[in-house]
């Protein structure tokens, strides 16, 4: 059952992402959609670790969920927060 335990975990994160993109799409709030996005962005990084590939996770976790939120963010507040 132990050898197991990381799969399962890696299901329920995939699950989590899954709802996480597509609440993503689904938001009008622009922030929001950012915020679930970089959500589903560390959901992958956790599974990259559950699947033992940590030099993808040192890569991916300040770019996706660092760096490509911040400036998302910064054009939103360029433009409107609410798609119409």
């Amino acid at each position: 059952m132990i050898e197991l335990l990381p799969a399962i975990m890696a299901f329920g994160v995939a699950l989590v992402s899954i709802i996480a993109t597509w609440l993503a799409v689904q938001e009008r709030d622009l922030l929001l959609a950012i915020l679930f996005s970089a959500l589903q962005s560390t959901c992958y990084a956790l599974i990259y670790y559950l699947f033992m590939a940590p030099d993808i996770v040192l890569v991916y976790l300040p770019v996706s969920v660092g760096i490509l939120p911040l400036i998302t963010i910064l054009l939103v507040k360029k433009t409107e927060r609410y798609e119409e």
